[in-house]
């Protein structure tokens, strides 16, 4: 029987995320803008963030699997790897800036996202771990609270330095000096955040009969361990719960028009504000920090929400209001009441980052909660990976090259994503 835990103790738990998400933040924000310094052409921009589904689609679920079945009498179970990410993400961050090459960024960004992902699937199965059902949500919702904070400070380190250093001309193949200041502090935050969180929070010892299945699995041959993984998600996709099946429709929708969203929100700019690259990156942060903002505000208001109205139907009305906070961006041509549609989206990321989280956590066994938590992240990398390799010609020859149609395409799949949304059933079936 799971002890319930303090505020204070599911909030150190969670801090790690901060970091984590600052990562992510730099991502969506900068990494693209950085590519487009370096000579990156708008319709490339898909392809070369393929990085970020594949290694989700291959790191998270094995290392997920391999979680599940781990367990260190000093590190416990989850956190020897999300502290091998956070060190992987800590470095590639303080080199990313530096890059002198287009080529060698994407090379970066690769292993960076090798160790986001490594770091981010057993830290959603630490707080399942750890919590009763009964605070699932609350926990769940800390996270978002965390996503939210971690990408509102790496949106708004971009345009602060931005502000305070940036100026002149850019030059060709060149990354502005004022993009590096916030790449330095994500590598301190990467790993400084994740040991709060390893050394102010025990991991739960496992069962004897966890214990002895663990060992078990020890003793085995490598070519055995080697296998088991795969073996385990395999088996755990063909015994999975209807309600993740319906929850894969509406990521598909839900996360390739994410993608397209941080894709083209700085060219967009380009285009309707009329700005240069510098001053679009800096405005595309601007958007990001303000729908972080609403994020951090509102995570923990969604709870009693939730409780009160179901989280498939909070869910689905802050998917709606997403797709709607696109559908207006491409319309307003001012910098400042362009941020207002972001009061939507920031409601819409904090619901996407907390509430499928406690629902499927509710809803899989405890002793595989790792490998499905890894199998949920699938099915968001899986949207994005098809994203990358089909949106540039869908850009090019269907949109006209325009990013306003991204910004159209994606708002329409979000409204779409919010009609599946309302055929998920909250319970185990």
């Amino acid at each position: 029987m799971k002890t319930k835990l303090s505020f204070w103790q599911i909030w150190n738990m969670n801090v790690g995320f901060l970091g984590i998400q600052y990562s992510f933040g730099l991502q969506q924000t900068a990494i693209n803008p950085i590519f487009l310094f370096l000579g990156a052409s708008e319709e490339m921009l898909p392809i070369l963030n393929i990085a970020g589904p594949v290694t989700g689609l291959v790191v998270q679920p094995i290392v997920g699997a391999i979680s599940d079945k781990t367990w260190h009498p000093k590190w416990g179970r989850r956190k020897p790897f999300f502290l091998i990410g956070a060190i992987l993400g800590s470095l590639c961050l303080f080199a990313f800036p530096l890059s002198p090459t287009l080529w060698f960024a994407v090379g970066l960004l690769w292993i960076l996202d090798v160790g986001n992902n490594m770091a981010m699937e057993p830290y959603r199965a630490f707080v399942g771990d750890k919590l009763p059902d009964e605070q699932l949500s609350l926990g769940y919702q800390m996270q978002s609270l965390f996503v939210g904070a971690g990408i509102l400070l790496a949106n708004g380190s971009i345009f602060i330095f931005q502000d305070l250093l940036g100026g002149g001309e850019e030059v060709a193949q060149t990354i502005p000096t004022w993009l590096y200041y916030s790449f330095f502090i994500g590598s301190f935050l990467s790993i400084s955040t994740i040991l709060w969180s390893v050394l102010k929070t025990p991991e739960i010892p496992p069962s004897e009969k966890e214990l002895t299945e663990i060992l078990a699995h020890k003793a085995q041959s490598f070519w055995v361990k080697f296998k088991a993984p795969f073996i385990e998600i395999w088996d755990a996709v063909k015994v999975m719960p209807k309600f993740m099946w319906k929850l894969s429709a509406v990521y598909l929708f839900q996360w390739y028009a994410l993608f397209c969203y941080w894709q083209y929100i700085t060219p967009l700019f380009r285009n309707t504000l009329g700005f240069n690259t510098s001053e679009a990156a800096a405005q595309a942060a601007k958007m990001s920090t303000t729908y972080n903002i609403v994020t951090a505000v509102v995570a923990l208001g969604l709870v009693p929400l939730t409780v009160k109205f179901g989280g498939k139907r909070i869910y689905a009305a802050s998917l709606l209001g997403t797709g709607l906070a696109l559908l207006l961006i491409p319309n307003i041509h001012d910098p400042i009441y362009v941020l207002f549609p972001m009061v939507l989206f920031g409601i819409g990321w904090a619901a996407m980052m907390g509430i499928p989280y406690g629902m499927v956590s509710k809803i899989v066994p405890q002793d595989r909660r790792g490998v499905y938590m890894g199998i949920l992240n699938m099915m968001i990398v899986i949207p994005m990976g098809i994203q990358t390799v089909s949106f540039g010609p869908i850009y090019k020859f269907l949109l006209g090259g325009e990013a306003a149609n991204a910004m159209y395409f994606a708002g329409i799949f979000f409204i779409i994503s919010a009609a599946l949304s309302m055929r998920l059933k909250e319970k185990r079936d």
